[in-house]
């Protein structure tokens, strides 16, 4: 604990401090309280689309086969061309959010290619969309979990130093203030009484 001047002025200026720290220490709670209900919201969907995704991986594992038939290569199809993401405020907290994504236009003959090739399309892309979706979800985490680590050292700050060194500052302030009030009374009346003392010793004289 730093070193205090036993005055009036840092006795207002402690007791400011004071009211500061425990104005904003509700708003700092409320923040690492709001963090961390995302954070379990983002975990929540970040666990569903996993199952999804794991779902969809054993349904192509059924007739996975049939992607190596080497007269269609669909991969170039399946590559997203561009992967959009917002941002969002959360708390104070710049959080990335998936938003949609893109792909190449499919060209390809009808009559020539294989039957199966418009769901095999259409179920990896679903998993790369899964995929992209939770690499995103995975972000947002950590940007969160990020800001509640430095929420959670000023909440400790303001509770467990900052709020403690005031109020002992405050009280220490107060004892020394009262014992110089109550000796600064003791030699008013030391002095009085001399003054009495002699003020009748010259009227006896």
């Amino acid at each position: 604990m730093a070193k205090v001047k036993l005055t009036k002025g840092e006795l207002k200026r402690q007791r400011d401090s004071l009211k500061q720290y425990r104005h904003y220490l509700p708003t700092l709670l409320l923040k690492k309280q709001q963090l961390q209900i995302k954070i379990l919201e983002a975990r929540k969907l970040m666990a569903e689309r996993g199952f999804v995704l794991n779902k969809k991986n054993e349904e192509i594992e059924r007739w996975a086969g049939l992607l190596a038939d080497r007269s269609v290569d669909i991969r170039a199809w399946v590559k997203p061309q561009d992967v959009s993401i917002n941002t969002v405020n959360i708390a104070g907290a710049n959080v990335p959010v998936f938003d949609n994504i893109h792909f190449p236009q499919v060209e390809y003959d009808l009559y020539s290619t294989p039957f199966w090739v418009d769901r095999a399309l259409e179920e990896l892309r679903l998993m790369v969309t899964l995929l992209a979706e939770i690499t995103v979800i995975k972000r947002s985490i950590a940007v969160l979990e990020q800001e509640l680590r430095i929420t959670t050292q000023r909440v400790n700050l303001f509770e467990k130093v900052k709020i403690p060194e005031c109020q002992e500052s405050i009280r220490r302030i107060g004892i020394y203030l009262g014992d110089q009030q109550a000796n600064a009374v003791g030699v008013s009346k030391v002095a009085k009484k001399k003054i009495e003392v002699r003020d009748l010793e010259l009227t006896v004289v």
